[in-house]
């Protein structure tokens, strides 16, 4: 069974270089300029994508939380005041796109509703995220199919009767899942990595890793287990504001951790037992009893 799509000229899947993306997600709080920067750190780290998130605030937050206030960067605003301020337009988005284009990164979005769906078609992305949260959205699962992309699906906060119904509706050609688990920051006891093994045994789509955990073993072992694809959150410093920072990478540690899944990825081999050349030496030296055949 061939589990591969194609996002942009990059092929994901089974047997290819797994596809590492940096959410940039809201880390940028809003500002252009602090996600040109994110966007030079994904290029210096060498990842294969940036994502952003779009969405529709009336649309998506959820109405009670709408005139809760908070403590934010610009005041003591409304909760929807608030999602209002880290939402890009489209001005904003041309300049993100021209310098992806500059620094020739792949870039996309996570679509929380419709309307963010038509916003982000104006820039042609190679691929949809279906984030987490929306998982049980059938309609909008739909309303993105229908445009013709390559769809990610997370699975955080989800069970496996809600993964399946969502696969359903979606269906398998062009689909990558990632498991997931929706805590900022996720601790290690909760990451249940294993459950890369189990979405590939059920579904005939490419698996993969979106992880939020502190620290980068679990996502290079992540690749140790099958995933195709892995997806961190990326920040300039994790002592900034906002709600996502926490559960990110600093520039350096994302350095790493792109080196880390390259050397998990190359160690992994094909399964079958071979005698290398760089052990003939050895087995000269050591062996005593050389077996014919």
């Amino acid at each position: 069974m061939k589990r591969e799509i194609k996002i942009g000229n990059r092929l994901i899947g089974d047997r290819h270089p797994v596809y590492i993306v940096a959410e940039i997600g809201i880390n940028h709080n809003g500002s252009v300029e602090i996600a040109k920067k994110m966007i030079d750190v994904a290029v210096h780290a060498g990842v294969d994508a940036v994502k952003f998130q779009k969405r529709t605030p009336e649309h998506c937050t959820p109405p009670e939380q709408q005139k809760q206030m908070r403590e934010t960067p610009w005041g003591y605003i409304s909760y929807l005041d608030y999602r209002h301020k880290i939402e890009f337009d489209e001005a904003q988005y041309r300049q993100i796109e021209h310098h992806c284009r500059e620094k020739n990164m792949t870039w996309f979005a996570s679509v929380w509703d419709e309307a963010s769906v038509d916003f982000m078609e104006k820039f042609d992305p190679p691929v949809y995220k279906i984030p987490s949260a929306a998982l049980t959205d059938h309609s909008l699962l739909r309303y993105v199919r229908k445009a013709g992309k390559p769809m990610i699906l997370s699975t955080g906060m989800s069970t496996m009767k809600e993964i399946r119904a969502a696969v359903e509706v979606i269906g398998t050609e062009s689909l990558v899942i990632t498991h997931c688990t929706s805590t900022y920051p996720c601790d290690p006891e909760e990451l249940n990595l294993r459950m890369i093994q189990t979405l590939h045994d059920e579904f005939p789509c490419p698996i993969g890793y979106s992880g939020h955990e502190v620290g980068l073993v679990p996502s290079a072992i992540a690749v140790a287990l099958g995933a195709c694809m892995v997806e961190r959150h990326l920040t300039l410093d994790r002592a900034m504001w906002g709600s996502d920072q926490a559960a990110s990478v600093e520039p350096a540690g994302f350095e790493r951790l792109v080196k880390y899944i390259r050397v998990s990825e190359a160690s992994l081999g094909d399964g079958v037992k071979h005698v290398y050349e760089s052990e003939l030496p050895s087995l000269k030296k050591l062996r005593r009893v050389i077996q014919e055949g």
